[in-house]
């Protein structure tokens, strides 16, 4: 019987061109498939694809549920389901355990079938499911043993809303290969990517630009995203008159992205909360510096500058764009392989050696 690893999630690419659904997970997932090829993966998805479906994606088994995020009755058919392929599974395979992304039904899922099955079980806590209020910390009641924090900040902010402290710290990476050679020209001065929603703050991007064309009149900034406040925030773009200074890309493919930022001089990261963004480790090896108002880690890095509010936000961008020795050599703070090393370690420390090296 083959060892394999299941991994619950709400949702997954549909196929693989689908680079803007969750795109570091999915790039978690690919890099721990190559990284530990003789290591089976399945992954089941809850809400996302919305039809029910088994597919391979990259080679691993994908069995979509189809819950489509419905509430009630139907989510809890949803949990049936996902019960009862888990059976399947942990009849047909050596499993070595479930990895559940994300502390929300899927951990709780997860906890309840690997209590049953005598299996391990990790959730990894990757941003808002640290925040007060998530109902699931109540249902599972953990003990910090089988908690993965992605940051610090995530183990600090548990810590403090539910007086437990996760036990594993397991940090953002990104994946060196999917950059291209850096280009020579940073035409774009301010990058903004993220969905379009009040968490993100982009009204704070747009109050900064207007700040700034006072200084420098062509600046030059661009927002890859979509959601419900894109209409919110073009309204204020042409109510400042910005229309040639700020350009809306949408939703951009994972690669589109990776290539604006490396014509980009600055990311200009405003969310209210972040966990651990990936946005923010991927500008910094693509060169941009970032501005941002969290620092994930206790350690401090190079090309990361955090602030406190707008003001101190606009002063710090002003200062970086009018540096003309602000250099832009990538900055890389984990490799992908590393992460998928430190997560199959949890389970099975004999990995390790036979890793890809």
């Amino acid at each position: 019987m083959r060892k394999t690893l299941v991994i619950l999630t709400p949702g997954f690419p549909k196929d693989e061109e689908d680079s803007t659904c969750i795109p570091d997970r999915q790039i978690f997932v690919r890099v721990l498939k190559e990284t530990y090829p003789q290591l089976n993966i399945i992954v089941l998805a809850f809400q996302y694809p919305y039809q029910p479906n088994e597919y391979s994606w990259n080679g691993i088994k994908v069995i979509a549920l189809g819950g489509k995020n419905k509430s009630g009755f139907y989510r809890r058919l949803t949990w049936i389901r996902a019960w009862r392929v888990l059976k399947e599974i942990n009849a047909a395979y050596e499993v070595i355990g479930l990895l559940s992304f994300w502390f929300d039904e899927c951990a709780f899922i997860g906890d309840k079938f690997s209590k049953k099955y005598t299996l391990k079980h990790y959730s990894w806590l990757l941003g808002q499911d640290a925040r007060p209020g998530n109902k699931y910390v109540y249902r599972i009641m953990p003990n910090g043993d089988n908690l993965i924090a992605l940051s610090d900040y995530l183990v600090n902010e548990f810590k403090k809303n539910y007086d437990i402290t996760p036990q594993h710290l397991v940090p953002g990476a990104v994946d060196t290969s999917l950059f291209k050679p850096l280009l020579a020209e940073r035409d774009i001065d301010i990058l903004g990517v993220g969905s379009l929603i009040p968490l993100k703050q982009y009204k704070l991007f747009i109050e900064t630009v207007k700040f700034l064309k006072g200084v420098l009149p062509d600046i030059k900034a661009v927002i890859c995203g979509k959601g419900p406040e894109m209409d919110l925030l073009k309204a204020m773009v042409l109510s400042y008159q910005l229309e040639g200074n700020i350009t809306f890309k949408g939703e951009v493919s994972h690669p589109g992205v990776l290539e604006y930022m490396q014509r980009s001089k600055i990311l200009l990261h405003p969310s209210k909360y972040e966990g651990f963004s990936t946005v923010l480790l991927e500008a910094l090896y693509a060169g941009a510096h970032v501005v941002s108002f969290f620092s994930p880690m206790k350690t401090p890095f190079r090309h990361h500058h955090i602030v406190t509010d707008q003001d101190e936000m606009n002063y710090e961008v002003l200062v970086l764009l009018t540096n003309t020795h602000r250099g832009h050599e990538p900055v890389l703070i984990n490799e992908m392989k590393q992460t998928a090393t430190s997560i199959v370690n949890l389970f099975e420390s004999n990995y390790k050696e036979a890793a890809i090296t």
